[in-house]
């Protein structure tokens, strides 16, 4: 594809005077700058393309040589080459026209360009409970290990009768100013890596970094009905900022165990029972465990193996809110490996109950008789 004519990229005339091509760039530039337009190649291209309008127009030389041989020229045409607009994002479009002010920050003029408190990380510890502990929630006690603020000097990361002074590369302001061709690129000051200051006699016991690692003891509240996944947060307990910033954050991720006889979906629970040949054929009332005991649950006469009962409210509360769900009992069938003289007698009657014939009488009261 053809490259199109600078003057028509930044659309100002040939006669168009430098003020008038540096403002019509600059209007460009916060258009189509990738902060604003994210995942847009289109947009990018624009800026490109407006970046390198603009670094040929902007020197006479360049300008004049581009106005006799256009594209052609030296230096013109080369796809930018050698040229880098080197704008980290848009407040440095700002910064080169002298409205760095606008967005509260450094100016042509100096002055701190952005304050260099930093909040602190936030942590995150993952604790691992029990399907019990779950359903009932529990108060547990957690060591966190993070960085808290020097008690020896405050967070300064001085020695006590002395301070820090302001870094004389960036004045402390934290950040310095480069000239790449025709733009001012702001970046971090390499001599206080963004501090804006300079500590001379360092705390001897945070090494000048103003924080020290220690183990705290919290006491964090688990609510009833958690789950595998949910995370708790307390705020303000991660670990301490610098230079007086806020503290970040701890994020406590639930583990939940898994149990030996309940399996969890949501708010229910799911377990298995196993009941014999007579108790499925003749019926009973047997003993479910829960998670808070037992409770008593009705097998009908003839119930089939698989067979699954509800009990209402036996499940886990919900996380948040109201009510409990249920615990669904699936029956299983057992046959017995070895059997006593008496139980072989049974069985052979009843298998001989099952060969036979028996009009007069259903099948599960002749096994009602025999069991007796």
């Amino acid at each position: 594809m053809a490259k199109r004519d600078y003057y028509e990229v930044l659309g100002v005339s040939r006669t168009a005077a430098d003020t008038e091509i540096k403002t019509a760039y600059r209007k460009l530039a916060i258009q189509f700058h990738p902060d604003k337009n994210p995942n847009n190649p289109e947009a990018e291209e624009k800026f490109k393309e407006a970046a390198e309008a603009y670094s040929v127009l902007s020197d006479s030389q360049k300008r004049a040589a581009y106005d006799r041989f256009g594209h052609a020229a030296a230096g013109a045409g080369s796809g930018g080459a050698g040229f880098d607009p080197g704008f980290s994002n848009i407040e440095d479009i700002f910064d080169l026209f002298g409205f760095g002010d606008m967005f509260g920050g450094r100016s042509a003029g100096g002055g701190n360009r952005r304050a260099s408190v930093q909040r602190g990380a936030d942590l995150r510890y993952d604790l691992e409970i029990t399907l019990e502990e779950a359903a009932g929630g529990k108060e547990e006690k957690l060591s966190i290990p993070r960085l808290e603020t020097c008690d020896e000097c405050a967070g300064k990361g001085t020695e006590k009768g002395s301070s820090p002074e302001t870094c004389i590369t960036c004045q402390g302001s934290g950040q310095t100013r480069y000239q790449q061709g025709f733009f001012s690129v702001m970046r971090t000051c390499p001599n206080c890596s963004g501090r804006g200051q300079i500590i001379r006699n360092p705390c001897k016991k945070c090494g000048g970094g103003g924080r020290v690692e220690k183990e705290k003891i919290l006491e964090v509240k688990i609510p009833a009905g958690v789950e595998t996944g949910s995370r708790l947060r307390v705020t303000g307990e991660g670990e301490s900022g610098v230079n007086g910033g806020p503290s970040g954050d701890l994020f406590v991720v639930i583990h939940v165990a898994e149990h030996e006889i309940f399996e969890r979906q949501g708010s229910n629970l799911y377990s298995a029972v196993p009941i014999t040949f007579a108790q499925a054929a003749l019926g009973a009332e047997i003993k479910v465990k829960t998670l808070d005991g037992e409770e008593d649950l009705k097998i009908p006469a003839g119930t089939q193996t698989g067979t699954v009962f509800r009990i209402k409210s036996q499940g886990m509360p919900a996380l948040g809110g109201r009510g409990k769900g249920d615990l669904f009992v699936a029956t299983t069938l057992i046959t017995p490996k070895t059997l006593t003289k008496e139980q072989r007698k049974l069985l052979e009657q009843l298998a001989e109950v099952e060969d036979s014939d028996f009009q007069d009488e259903s099948f599960i009261d002749k096994v009602r008789n025999i069991f007796g």
